[in-house]
Protein backbone atom coordinates (compact mmCIF):
# COMPACT_ATOMS: atom_id res chain seq x y z
CA UNK A 1 0.00 0.00 0.00
CA UNK A 2 2.81 2.39 0.85
CA UNK A 3 4.50 1.63 -2.47
CA UNK A 4 1.29 2.45 -4.34
CA UNK A 5 0.99 5.73 -2.46
CA UNK A 6 4.58 6.64 -3.27
CA UNK A 7 4.07 5.84 -6.95
CA UNK A 8 0.89 7.89 -7.09
CA UNK A 9 2.60 10.75 -5.29
CA UNK A 10 5.45 10.67 -7.81
CA UNK A 11 3.17 10.79 -10.85
CA UNK A 12 0.55 13.16 -9.44
CA UNK A 13 2.57 16.29 -10.24
CA UNK A 14 3.25 15.14 -13.80
CA UNK A 15 -0.43 14.35 -14.38
CA UNK A 16 -1.76 17.60 -12.94
CA UNK A 17 0.75 19.83 -14.74
CA UNK A 18 0.06 17.95 -17.98
CA UNK A 19 -3.68 18.58 -17.61
CA UNK A 20 -2.98 22.27 -17.00
CA UNK A 21 -0.76 22.34 -20.09
CA UNK A 22 -3.50 20.81 -22.27
CA UNK A 23 -5.99 23.37 -20.98
CA UNK A 24 -3.62 26.21 -21.93
CA UNK A 25 -3.09 24.67 -25.37
CA UNK A 26 -6.85 24.49 -25.86
CA UNK A 27 -7.19 28.19 -25.04
CA UNK A 28 -4.30 29.01 -27.38
CA UNK A 29 -5.86 27.22 -30.34
CA UNK A 30 -9.34 28.61 -29.68
CA UNK A 31 -8.62 32.14 -28.44
CA UNK A 32 -5.15 33.65 -28.71
CA UNK A 33 -1.55 32.58 -28.12
CA UNK A 34 -0.73 36.05 -26.82
CA UNK A 35 -3.47 35.56 -24.21
CA UNK A 36 -2.10 32.15 -23.20
CA UNK A 37 1.45 33.42 -22.81
CA UNK A 38 0.13 36.37 -20.82
CA UNK A 39 -1.65 33.95 -18.49
CA UNK A 40 1.55 31.91 -18.18
CA UNK A 41 3.61 34.99 -17.32
CA UNK A 42 1.19 36.17 -14.65
CA UNK A 43 0.99 32.61 -13.32
CA UNK A 44 4.78 32.47 -13.05
CA UNK A 45 4.88 35.75 -11.11
CA UNK A 46 2.01 34.59 -8.90
CA UNK A 47 3.81 31.27 -8.40
CA UNK A 48 6.89 33.09 -7.08
CA UNK A 49 4.68 35.08 -4.73
CA UNK A 50 2.84 31.92 -3.62
CA UNK A 51 6.19 30.22 -3.07
CA UNK A 52 7.17 32.94 -0.60
CA UNK A 53 3.88 32.51 1.30
CA UNK A 54 4.26 28.73 1.21
CA UNK A 55 7.71 29.00 2.82
CA UNK A 56 6.19 31.03 5.64
CA UNK A 57 3.03 28.97 6.14
CA UNK A 58 3.97 25.53 4.84
CA UNK A 59 7.43 25.44 6.41
CA UNK A 60 6.84 27.33 9.66
CA UNK A 61 3.09 27.85 10.09
CA UNK A 62 3.33 31.68 10.02
CA UNK A 63 0.02 33.26 9.04
CA UNK A 64 1.07 36.37 7.11
CA UNK A 65 -1.71 38.41 5.51
CA UNK A 66 0.51 41.38 4.75
CA UNK A 67 1.53 40.01 1.34
CA UNK A 68 0.21 43.12 -0.39
CA UNK A 69 2.62 45.42 1.45
CA UNK A 70 5.72 43.38 0.62
CA UNK A 71 4.68 43.15 -3.04
CA UNK A 72 4.20 46.93 -3.08
CA UNK A 73 7.71 47.46 -1.71
CA UNK A 74 9.02 45.38 -4.59
CA UNK A 75 7.08 47.56 -7.02
CA UNK A 76 8.39 50.75 -5.43
CA UNK A 77 11.94 49.44 -5.82
CA UNK A 78 11.46 49.23 -9.59
CA UNK A 79 10.58 52.93 -9.70
CA UNK A 80 13.38 54.04 -7.39
CA UNK A 81 16.05 52.01 -9.14
CA UNK A 82 15.18 52.18 -12.84
CA UNK A 83 13.58 55.62 -13.31
CA UNK A 84 15.79 58.53 -14.28
CA UNK A 85 16.37 61.15 -11.55
CA UNK A 86 14.34 64.35 -11.84
CA UNK A 87 17.13 66.88 -11.51
CA UNK A 88 14.79 69.89 -11.16
CA UNK A 89 13.03 68.27 -8.20
CA UNK A 90 16.35 67.28 -6.62
CA UNK A 91 17.63 70.85 -6.94
CA UNK A 92 14.38 72.25 -5.52
CA UNK A 93 14.00 70.11 -2.44
CA UNK A 94 16.37 67.17 -2.52
CA UNK A 95 18.78 68.48 0.12
CA UNK A 96 15.97 69.44 2.49
CA UNK A 97 14.30 66.06 2.07
CA UNK A 98 17.58 64.27 2.76
CA UNK A 99 18.05 66.42 5.87
CA UNK A 100 14.49 65.65 7.03
CA UNK A 101 14.97 61.91 6.60
CA UNK A 102 18.33 62.04 8.39
CA UNK A 103 16.80 63.98 11.29
CA UNK A 104 13.95 61.47 11.53
CA UNK A 105 16.34 58.52 11.58
CA UNK A 106 18.57 60.24 14.13
CA UNK A 107 15.56 60.99 16.37
CA UNK A 108 14.44 57.36 16.33
CA UNK A 109 17.97 56.08 16.97
CA UNK A 110 18.49 58.54 19.82
CA UNK A 111 15.20 57.55 21.45
CA UNK A 112 16.04 53.84 21.28
CA UNK A 113 19.60 54.25 22.57
CA UNK A 114 18.63 56.55 25.42
CA UNK A 115 15.81 54.23 26.44
CA UNK A 116 18.21 51.27 26.56
CA UNK A 117 20.58 53.25 28.81
CA UNK A 118 17.80 53.97 31.28
CA UNK A 119 17.71 57.75 30.75
CA UNK A 120 14.79 59.66 32.24
CA UNK A 121 11.60 59.05 30.22
CA UNK A 122 10.62 62.71 30.22
CA UNK A 123 13.98 63.71 28.76
CA UNK A 124 13.65 61.07 26.06
CA UNK A 125 10.15 62.29 25.25
CA UNK A 126 11.39 65.89 25.00
CA UNK A 127 14.20 64.91 22.63
CA UNK A 128 11.83 62.86 20.46
CA UNK A 129 9.27 65.70 20.28
CA UNK A 130 11.92 68.27 19.34
CA UNK A 131 13.37 65.91 16.73
CA UNK A 132 9.91 65.28 15.30
CA UNK A 133 9.15 69.00 15.01
CA UNK A 134 12.39 69.73 13.13
CA UNK A 135 11.86 66.66 10.93
CA UNK A 136 8.30 67.69 10.15
CA UNK A 137 9.33 71.26 9.31
CA UNK A 138 11.99 70.29 6.76
CA UNK A 139 9.92 67.36 5.42
CA UNK A 140 6.81 69.46 4.73
CA UNK A 141 8.77 72.22 3.02
CA UNK A 142 10.82 69.78 0.92
CA UNK A 143 7.81 67.72 -0.19
CA UNK A 144 5.92 70.84 -1.30
CA UNK A 145 8.88 72.08 -3.34
CA UNK A 146 9.38 68.68 -4.99
CA UNK A 147 5.72 68.13 -5.82
CA UNK A 148 5.47 71.55 -7.53
CA UNK A 149 8.01 70.58 -10.19
CA UNK A 150 5.91 69.76 -13.27
CA UNK A 151 3.40 67.63 -11.29
CA UNK A 152 1.56 66.45 -14.42
CA UNK A 153 4.65 64.53 -15.55
CA UNK A 154 7.00 64.27 -12.58
CA UNK A 155 6.41 65.94 -9.21
CA UNK A 156 8.76 63.47 -7.51
CA UNK A 157 12.48 62.87 -7.09
CA UNK A 158 12.71 60.03 -9.62
CA UNK A 159 15.11 57.13 -9.31
CA UNK A 160 18.75 56.27 -9.86
CA UNK A 161 18.53 55.40 -13.57
CA UNK A 162 20.08 51.94 -13.05
CA UNK A 163 19.22 48.72 -14.96
CA UNK A 164 15.75 47.50 -14.09
CA UNK A 165 16.89 43.95 -13.38
CA UNK A 166 18.85 45.32 -10.42
CA UNK A 167 15.54 46.45 -8.93
CA UNK A 168 14.44 42.82 -8.58
CA UNK A 169 17.25 42.24 -6.08
CA UNK A 170 16.62 45.56 -4.36
CA UNK A 171 12.89 44.76 -4.15
CA UNK A 172 13.68 41.52 -2.35
CA UNK A 173 16.08 43.28 0.02
CA UNK A 174 13.55 46.06 0.75
CA UNK A 175 10.84 43.51 1.55
CA UNK A 176 13.30 41.53 3.68
CA UNK A 177 14.28 44.65 5.65
CA UNK A 178 10.63 45.53 6.26
CA UNK A 179 9.89 41.92 7.26
CA UNK A 180 12.76 41.95 9.76
CA UNK A 181 11.43 45.13 11.37
CA UNK A 182 7.84 43.83 11.40
CA UNK A 183 8.92 40.40 12.60
CA UNK A 184 10.88 41.80 15.55
CA UNK A 185 7.64 43.41 16.73
CA UNK A 186 4.95 40.87 15.82
CA UNK A 187 6.42 37.36 15.77
CA UNK A 188 6.09 37.04 19.53
CA UNK A 189 2.32 37.43 19.14
CA UNK A 190 -0.23 34.66 18.71
CA UNK A 191 -1.04 33.63 15.15
CA UNK A 192 -4.34 35.57 15.04
CA UNK A 193 -2.66 38.72 16.37
CA UNK A 194 0.18 38.21 13.90
CA UNK A 195 -2.32 38.14 11.03
CA UNK A 196 -4.01 41.36 12.18
CA UNK A 197 -0.66 43.09 12.71
CA UNK A 198 0.75 42.16 9.29
CA UNK A 199 -2.48 43.21 7.58
CA UNK A 200 -2.44 46.56 9.37
CA UNK A 201 1.20 47.27 8.57
CA UNK A 202 0.58 46.28 4.95
CA UNK A 203 -2.20 48.87 4.73
CA UNK A 204 0.11 51.49 6.26
CA UNK A 205 2.71 50.81 3.55
CA UNK A 206 0.08 51.21 0.81
CA UNK A 207 -1.25 54.37 2.47
CA UNK A 208 2.20 55.96 2.49
CA UNK A 209 2.82 55.06 -1.15
CA UNK A 210 -0.54 56.51 -2.21
CA UNK A 211 -0.17 59.81 -0.35
CA UNK A 212 3.52 60.74 -0.56
CA UNK A 213 3.70 62.18 -4.08
CA UNK A 214 7.32 63.24 -3.74
CA UNK A 215 8.27 59.56 -3.31
CA UNK A 216 6.66 57.70 -6.24
CA UNK A 217 4.04 60.18 -7.54
CA UNK A 218 1.30 58.79 -5.30
CA UNK A 219 -2.00 58.23 -7.12
CA UNK A 220 -0.65 59.81 -10.31
CA UNK A 221 1.10 56.52 -11.18
CA UNK A 222 4.53 56.03 -12.75
CA UNK A 223 4.62 54.95 -16.37
CA UNK A 224 7.28 54.45 -19.03
CA UNK A 225 9.38 52.09 -16.93
CA UNK A 226 12.39 50.34 -18.43
CA UNK A 227 12.00 46.91 -19.96
CA UNK A 228 14.48 44.03 -19.82
CA UNK A 229 13.19 42.74 -23.16
CA UNK A 230 12.81 44.36 -26.62
CA UNK A 231 9.82 46.51 -27.56
CA UNK A 232 7.21 45.14 -29.95
CA UNK A 233 7.75 48.05 -32.36
CA UNK A 234 11.46 47.24 -32.64
CA UNK A 235 10.73 43.56 -33.16
CA UNK A 236 8.35 44.33 -36.01
CA UNK A 237 11.21 46.05 -37.85
CA UNK A 238 13.62 43.12 -37.49
CA UNK A 239 14.16 41.19 -40.72
CA UNK A 240 14.71 37.81 -39.08
CA UNK A 241 11.28 37.89 -37.44
CA UNK A 242 9.65 38.96 -40.70
CA UNK A 243 11.40 36.11 -42.54
CA UNK A 244 10.31 33.53 -39.94
CA UNK A 245 6.70 34.72 -40.04
CA UNK A 246 6.70 34.73 -43.85
CA UNK A 247 8.07 31.18 -43.90
CA UNK A 248 5.48 29.92 -41.41
CA UNK A 249 2.57 31.42 -43.39
CA UNK A 250 4.09 30.80 -46.82
CA UNK A 251 1.33 28.46 -47.99
CA UNK A 252 -1.37 30.92 -46.96
CA UNK A 253 0.24 34.02 -48.44
CA UNK A 254 1.10 32.60 -51.88
CA UNK A 255 -2.51 32.77 -53.08
CA UNK A 256 -2.91 36.47 -52.22
CA UNK A 257 -2.05 39.53 -54.26
CA UNK A 258 1.08 41.48 -53.42
CA UNK A 259 -0.80 44.23 -51.57
CA UNK A 260 -2.83 41.65 -49.65
CA UNK A 261 0.36 39.76 -48.81
CA UNK A 262 1.92 42.92 -47.36
CA UNK A 263 -1.15 43.69 -45.23
CA UNK A 264 -1.56 40.11 -44.03
CA UNK A 265 2.14 39.70 -43.33
CA UNK A 266 2.08 42.93 -41.31
CA UNK A 267 -0.73 41.56 -39.16
CA UNK A 268 1.13 38.31 -38.59
CA UNK A 269 4.37 40.12 -37.74
CA UNK A 270 2.61 42.36 -35.21
CA UNK A 271 1.06 39.33 -33.55
CA UNK A 272 4.38 37.46 -33.60
CA UNK A 273 6.20 40.42 -32.03
CA UNK A 274 3.77 40.43 -29.11
CA UNK A 275 4.21 36.68 -28.65
CA UNK A 276 8.01 36.96 -28.84
CA UNK A 277 8.17 39.72 -26.22
CA UNK A 278 5.88 37.79 -23.87
CA UNK A 279 7.98 34.65 -24.38
CA UNK A 280 11.08 36.65 -23.48
CA UNK A 281 9.43 37.60 -20.21
CA UNK A 282 8.44 33.97 -19.71
CA UNK A 283 12.05 32.87 -19.97
CA UNK A 284 13.19 35.39 -17.36
CA UNK A 285 10.39 34.57 -14.93
CA UNK A 286 10.84 30.82 -15.37
CA UNK A 287 14.56 31.00 -14.58
CA UNK A 288 13.86 32.95 -11.38
CA UNK A 289 11.06 30.58 -10.32
CA UNK A 290 13.17 27.47 -10.91
CA UNK A 291 16.08 29.01 -8.99
CA UNK A 292 13.84 29.76 -6.01
CA UNK A 293 12.34 26.26 -6.07
CA UNK A 294 15.77 24.62 -6.15
CA UNK A 295 17.10 26.78 -3.32
CA UNK A 296 13.99 26.32 -1.17
CA UNK A 297 14.02 22.53 -1.68
CA UNK A 298 17.69 22.39 -0.73
CA UNK A 299 16.94 24.41 2.40
CA UNK A 300 13.90 22.29 3.26
CA UNK A 301 15.84 19.03 3.00
CA UNK A 302 18.76 20.35 5.05
CA UNK A 303 19.10 20.10 8.85
CA UNK A 304 17.86 23.68 9.02
CA UNK A 305 14.68 22.73 7.13
CA UNK A 306 14.02 19.76 9.37
CA UNK A 307 14.47 21.99 12.41
CA UNK A 308 11.98 24.52 11.04
CA UNK A 309 9.38 21.83 10.38
CA UNK A 310 9.94 20.36 13.83
CA UNK A 311 9.21 23.78 15.32
CA UNK A 312 6.07 24.04 13.16
CA UNK A 313 4.78 20.63 14.27
CA UNK A 314 5.55 21.01 17.99
CA UNK A 315 6.91 24.29 19.31
CA UNK A 316 6.91 23.09 22.91
CA UNK A 317 9.09 20.07 22.18
CA UNK A 318 11.44 22.09 19.96
CA UNK A 319 11.79 24.77 22.65
CA UNK A 320 12.53 22.09 25.26
CA UNK A 321 15.38 20.88 23.04
CA UNK A 322 16.94 24.36 23.14
CA UNK A 323 15.76 25.71 19.78
CA UNK A 324 15.24 29.47 19.49
CA UNK A 325 11.67 29.57 18.17
CA UNK A 326 11.46 33.33 17.61
CA UNK A 327 14.75 33.50 15.73
CA UNK A 328 13.76 30.66 13.39
CA UNK A 329 10.38 32.24 12.75
CA UNK A 330 12.07 35.55 12.00
CA UNK A 331 14.39 33.89 9.47
CA UNK A 332 11.47 32.23 7.67
CA UNK A 333 9.42 35.41 7.76
CA UNK A 334 12.25 37.42 6.21
CA UNK A 335 13.01 34.83 3.51
CA UNK A 336 9.39 34.41 2.46
CA UNK A 337 8.78 38.17 2.39
CA UNK A 338 11.91 38.73 0.31
CA UNK A 339 10.60 36.31 -2.33
CA UNK A 340 7.27 38.15 -2.35
CA UNK A 341 9.17 41.42 -2.82
CA UNK A 342 11.00 40.01 -5.84
CA UNK A 343 7.65 38.89 -7.30
CA UNK A 344 6.23 42.38 -6.73
CA UNK A 345 9.16 43.89 -8.63
CA UNK A 346 8.69 41.40 -11.47
CA UNK A 347 4.99 42.29 -11.70
CA UNK A 348 5.64 46.03 -12.08
CA UNK A 349 8.39 45.29 -14.60
CA UNK A 350 6.01 43.17 -16.65
CA UNK A 351 3.18 45.73 -16.51
CA UNK A 352 5.52 48.61 -17.33
CA UNK A 353 3.60 50.89 -14.97
CA UNK A 354 3.38 51.36 -11.20
CA UNK A 355 -0.22 51.84 -9.97
CA UNK A 356 -0.59 52.12 -6.17
CA UNK A 357 -4.38 51.71 -6.33
CA UNK A 358 -3.92 48.28 -7.93
CA UNK A 359 -2.70 46.86 -4.62
CA UNK A 360 -5.89 45.36 -3.24
CA UNK A 361 -6.14 42.63 -0.57
CA UNK A 362 -8.35 40.52 -2.86
CA UNK A 363 -5.62 40.30 -5.50
CA UNK A 364 -2.45 40.29 -3.41
CA UNK A 365 -3.52 38.45 -0.27
CA UNK A 366 -6.68 36.39 -0.69
CA UNK A 367 -5.83 35.12 -4.18
CA UNK A 368 -2.27 34.17 -3.23
CA UNK A 369 -3.48 32.31 -0.16
CA UNK A 370 -6.04 30.42 -2.28
CA UNK A 371 -3.19 29.40 -4.62
CA UNK A 372 -1.21 27.98 -1.71
CA UNK A 373 -4.20 26.16 -0.19
CA UNK A 374 -5.45 24.70 -3.47
CA UNK A 375 -1.99 23.66 -4.64
CA UNK A 376 -0.92 22.19 -1.33
CA UNK A 377 0.80 24.03 1.53
CA UNK A 378 4.25 22.72 2.33
CA UNK A 379 4.80 21.60 -1.27
CA UNK A 380 6.59 24.05 -3.56
CA UNK A 381 5.33 22.43 -6.76
CA UNK A 382 1.85 22.53 -5.25
CA UNK A 383 2.11 26.31 -4.87
CA UNK A 384 3.18 26.62 -8.51
CA UNK A 385 0.28 24.45 -9.67
CA UNK A 386 -2.16 26.39 -7.50
CA UNK A 387 -0.90 29.64 -9.03
CA UNK A 388 -1.52 28.38 -12.56
CA UNK A 389 -4.98 27.02 -11.77
CA UNK A 390 -6.27 30.01 -9.84
CA UNK A 391 -4.83 32.65 -12.14
CA UNK A 392 -6.30 30.83 -15.14
CA UNK A 393 -9.71 30.92 -13.45
CA UNK A 394 -9.20 34.56 -12.45
CA UNK A 395 -8.68 35.51 -16.10
CA UNK A 396 -11.02 33.07 -17.83
CA UNK A 397 -13.95 33.34 -15.42
CA UNK A 398 -15.45 36.13 -17.52
CA UNK A 399 -15.50 34.15 -20.81
CA UNK A 400 -16.61 31.03 -18.94
CA UNK A 401 -19.44 32.98 -17.31
CA UNK A 402 -20.56 34.39 -20.65
CA UNK A 403 -20.51 30.88 -22.10
CA UNK A 404 -22.64 29.61 -19.21
CA UNK A 405 -25.15 32.44 -19.76
CA UNK A 406 -25.23 31.68 -23.48
CA UNK A 407 -25.90 27.99 -22.82
CA UNK A 408 -28.66 28.84 -20.36
CA UNK A 409 -30.15 31.18 -22.94
CA UNK A 410 -30.68 28.24 -25.28
CA UNK A 411 -33.05 26.63 -22.78
CA UNK A 412 -34.63 29.70 -21.17
CA UNK A 413 -37.12 32.05 -22.74
CA UNK A 414 -35.69 35.38 -23.89
CA UNK A 415 -36.26 38.17 -21.38
CA UNK A 416 -36.19 35.88 -18.37
CA UNK A 417 -35.44 38.01 -15.31
CA UNK A 418 -33.24 35.36 -13.67
CA UNK A 419 -31.10 35.06 -16.79
CA UNK A 420 -30.74 38.83 -17.08
CA UNK A 421 -29.78 38.97 -13.38
CA UNK A 422 -26.98 36.45 -13.96
CA UNK A 423 -25.86 38.15 -17.19
CA UNK A 424 -25.51 41.55 -15.48
CA UNK A 425 -23.36 39.99 -12.76
CA UNK A 426 -21.36 37.53 -14.83
CA UNK A 427 -18.01 38.95 -13.69
CA UNK A 428 -18.81 38.08 -10.08
CA UNK A 429 -18.76 34.42 -11.11
CA UNK A 430 -14.98 34.68 -10.72
CA UNK A 431 -15.35 34.62 -6.94
CA UNK A 432 -17.92 31.81 -7.10
CA UNK A 433 -15.63 29.65 -9.25
CA UNK A 434 -12.63 30.28 -7.00
CA UNK A 435 -14.59 29.60 -3.81
CA UNK A 436 -16.15 26.44 -5.23
CA UNK A 437 -12.80 25.01 -6.29
CA UNK A 438 -11.26 25.77 -2.91
CA UNK A 439 -14.18 24.10 -1.10
CA UNK A 440 -13.99 21.02 -3.32
CA UNK A 441 -10.24 20.69 -2.82
CA UNK A 442 -10.55 21.12 0.95
CA UNK A 443 -13.35 18.54 1.05
CA UNK A 444 -11.78 15.79 -1.03
CA UNK A 445 -8.06 16.60 -0.66
CA UNK A 446 -7.51 18.62 2.54
CA UNK A 447 -3.79 18.81 1.90
CA UNK A 448 -4.27 20.35 -1.55
CA UNK A 449 -3.82 18.89 -5.02
CA UNK A 450 -0.13 18.20 -4.33
CA UNK A 451 0.05 17.86 -0.54
CA UNK A 452 3.22 17.78 1.49
CA UNK A 453 4.41 14.20 1.40
CA UNK A 454 4.72 13.66 5.12
CA UNK A 455 1.45 15.51 5.80
CA UNK A 456 -0.78 13.82 3.17
CA UNK A 457 -4.15 12.75 4.59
Amino acid sequence: MNNLNNIWQSYRAIITFSIMGFVLLFVGFNQSWALVIGIINMSLISAIMALGVNIQWGYAGLFNVGIMGFAALGGVSVVLISQQPVTEAIDAGGIKMLLALALGAATIAAGVLLNRRGINKWLISLIVVIGYLFTRFYFSEASKLIEKVDPAITGYLGGFGLPIMLSWIVGGLAAAAAAWWIGKITLSLRSDYLAIATLGISEIIIYVIKNEDWFVRGLKNVYGLQRPVPYEVDMQKSEWLQNIVAWIHKSELQFLSQSEQIDKLGDYVREASVVFVKLSYSGLFLVILVAFIILSNLALNSPWGRKVRAIRDNEVAASAMGKNITRQHLQIFVIGSAIVGVAGALLVTYDGIFIPTAYQPLRFTFLIWVMVIVGGSGNNLGSVLGAFIMWFIWIQSGPIGLWVVEMLGNYVQEGNTSLEFIEDRVHYLRLIFMGSIMLLIMRFSPGGILPEKNKEL
